[in-house]
């Protein structure tokens, strides 16, 4: 056993990673791979496509080629050693494997990825266990990509590594939009499938039902929420997480702000109308905001989200309101 597998798992669920591409999953899900507990396997239990396996297989090949995935670390770092672990797979095992590499700003789709560099080489595989590879670069990497040749199953793939944070995206205060800081839903456009309360509920959504999802839109409109924030604040960070929402993410949101002790009819952007990526936990920079009591999230045109954050600070106004409602009540 090598000292890096103590490292923490860049790429586990549990810290926030996903699978965002394979090119083929016919037999087994490509999330699989980043699960964070290990493998398991139960004789004779067969779905409509074979016998069940707790890891990412892809169909046989009548071609020449390769199959591959690509995973979006939850922790972007330095990687110091790969595992690629064929446990259970021992008849449809890939005879090989490599793993490569890139650094990317925001939140790119799959194929916007570049600038890849290898760092496992191709490398030989045994089937029914685990395969430990050392890494010696030392540039931070947020994404990897698993290629199998030409095709078979992997169970897991870990990233041991060292996080190196975004220091933009480091900065001091609280979650204003947090139900546990005292902020509230005021109002939602659906709640068809799951309240709105979920997207302010304290810790990471381990599941799809732990968000907030919305009914099919069949017009124009977009659905949205409205909160009252824990108490007046600059917002300097907005999260917008869509864990666990695959093939029902909103493809667009928008963050809007209101003072209501100015103006209760006026709205400034937050954070404008952005792109979002299934399965992804997206924080963003919002610079210069002014003073806000409220925010809305609005989602483009439907969907699910996992959890809304708004960090920022408290105004001189907003301190003093959260000591007086907690000194009210003790």
């Amino acid at each position: 056993m090598t000292e890096w597998t103590r490292l923490p798992d860049l790429a586990s669920r549990a810290v926030g990673g996903g699978v965002v591409w394979a090119n083929d999953e016919l037999f087994a899900e490509r999330e699989n791979l980043i699960t964070a507990a290990e493998p398991v396997y139960q004789t004779y239990t067969f779905g409509h496509k074979g016998q069940i396996y707790d890891g990412w297989e892809t169909r046989r090949r009548r071609e020449p080629g390769v199959d591959q995935a690509v995973i979006r670390l939850g922790l972007p770092g330095v990687v110091r050693g790969v595992v690629v672990d064929t446990a259970f797979f021992k008849g449809n095992y890939p005879p090989f494997a490599w793993v490569e590499a890139c650094s990317a700003d925001g939140y790119p789709s799959a194929d916007e990825l570049t600038d890849w560099e290898t760092i496992v080489p191709r490398s030989p595989l045994q089937g029914d266990q685990k395969h430990f590879f050392d890494v010696s670069s030392e540039r931070r990497f947020t994404h990897v990509c698993l290629t199998i040749d030409p095709d078979g199953g992997v169970a897991r793939l870990r990233v041991h590594g060292s996080p190196v944070a975004d220091p933009r995206l480091l900065v001091p205060g609280i979650d204003l939009a947090a139900l546990e800081n005292g902020a509230t839903v005021v109002d939602c456009s659906n709640r068809f499938y799951s309240s709105p309360n979920n997207l302010i509920a304290p810790g990471q959504a381990t599941l799809m039902g732990e968000g907030w999802e919305t009914a099919r839109r069949r017009d124009s409109g977009n659905d949205w929420v409205s909160l009252r924030l824990a108490a007046p604040g600059v917002v300097t960070i907005a999260e917008l997480d869509t864990s666990h929402f695959k093939g029902n993410s909103p493809g667009w949101a928008s963050v809007s702000g209101c003072d209501t002790r100015k103006d209760p009819d006026t709205w400034f952007d937050l954070l404008p109308r952005t792109r979002l990526q299934p399965d992804t936990r997206h924080r963003f920079v919002v610079p210069d905001a002014p003073e806000a009591t409220h925010a809305r999230l609005d989602i483009y045109p439907d969907g699910g989200m996992a959890r809304l954050r708004l960090f920022g600070t408290l105004t001189a106004q907003g301190q003093q309101e959260l000591h007086d409602r907690w000194a009210e009540r003790s």
